[in-house]
């Protein structure tokens, strides 16, 4: 079972940009298809992006497509969202995920992934 640690949240004006980070250990990234979900208060964890272990195929929500980038780097056995263009409702606890299934484009439910991080605060000020 790999083990997941978010870091990188904190407090950013809108239009501003953050990089989040995502260490992993007990097992390599390179094992697993990766994602990014957020949870703002009161709302149900939502999908962000995620990206293949092969290929590097990346996929993303519609909410944050074109502002958010995912990517992987397995040397480091890290996974990162780079966040531009940030708004106040992209305000979320975000988390990091993986999974040793194959994962495709319809891979956005939770579900799909079973292990988790404890995630890290975002709050996006207007």
């Amino acid at each position: 079972q790999v083990q997941l640690v978010e870091s990188g949240g904190g407090l950013v004006q809108a239009g501003g940009s953050l990089i989040l980070s995502c260490a992993a250990s007990g097992r390599t990234v390179s094992s697993y298809d990766m994602g990014w979900f957020r949870q703002a208060p009161g709302k149900e964890r939502e999908f962000v992006a995620s990206i293949s272990r092969i290929g590097g195929r990346t996929y993303y929500a519609d909410s944050v497509k074109d502002r958010f980038t995912i990517s992987r780097d397995n040397a480091k056995n890290t996974v990162f969202l780079r966040m531009n263009s940030l708004k106040p409702e992209d305000t979320a606890v975000y988390y990091c995920a993986a999974d040793s299934k194959y994962l495709s484009s319809s891979s956005t439910h939770e579900d799909f992934f079973g292990s988790w991080g404890q995630g890290t605060q975002v709050t996006v000020s207007s």
